[in-house]
């Protein structure tokens, strides 16, 4: 049995989510680039042996379990660290909250990358992918302000850091971009730039997000 997790993933993917908080508490982990998705099937053929999905992130716990799912992995690593350091504790009035918005983001927000990404995965001709994409696009930025709108400060929470200031300031990086997010959901840019800063997150977001790519 490995004492080491195993993390799936590909730099500036959704693997920086779990990525992140693995270095937060500090776990001992091998980081396995398993290479673009879209465009190798190779890459695709070889993780869904692990993850029927071949989605990022794939983490292999270990005791050799595979857990999929960031919002899943979020719980569990909080649960096996037996921290509430991201994930408030069942007690804590902030619980329901969490929860609420860390499902929202990943059931709600999250799928809009994975229909919109490559769009031809899901309807059949490219004027049609063109204009799917557009509206998924349009329609995920309806989301990010719902999620705007019941932002706190200095952290979604309020005073409290979670792991939600993880996820916003990685996806903040994603479509629509950050200077979307500067004009629309100004709230939301400046948990992702205090949590950009944070030295237990910083060597994360540099090896996924490097200044010079």
């Amino acid at each position: 049995m490995s004492s080491k997790y195993t993390l799936y993933g590909s730099p500036g993917w959704g693997s920086v989510l779990t990525e992140a908080q693995l270095d937060w508490y500090g776990l001992p982990y091998d980081f396995v680039d398993g290479g673009d998705l879209f465009e190798d099937a190779e890459a695709r053929e070889k993780l869904a042996k692990l993850s029927p999905l071949a989605q990022y992130p794939t983490l292999i716990l270990p005791d050799g379990q595979v857990m999929t799912e960031s919002a899943a992995i979020t719980l569990y690593l909080a649960d096996a660290m037996g921290s509430v350091d991201l994930v408030p504790a069942p007690s804590d009035p902030a619980r329901p909250r969490f929860l609420r918005w860390l499902v929202f983001i990943v059931a709600n927000i999250y799928p809009t990358f994975t229909y919109a990404d490559v769009p031809g995965r899901f309807v059949p001709s490219d004027k049609a992918a063109k204009g799917f994409r557009a509206n998924v696009d349009e329609y995920q930025k309806t989301l990010w302000r719902m999620v705007e709108a019941e932002a706190k400060a200095p952290w979604f929470l309020g005073e409290r850091f979670s792991a939600l200031d993880i996820y916003v300031c990685a996806m903040t990086r994603w479509r629509p971009r950050r200077p979307w997010f500067d004009e629309n959901a100004p709230k939301l840019a400046a948990i992702a730039d205090r949590c950009n800063e944070l030295p237990k997150l910083k060597p994360a977001w540099l090896r996924n997000y490097p200044p010079d790519a």
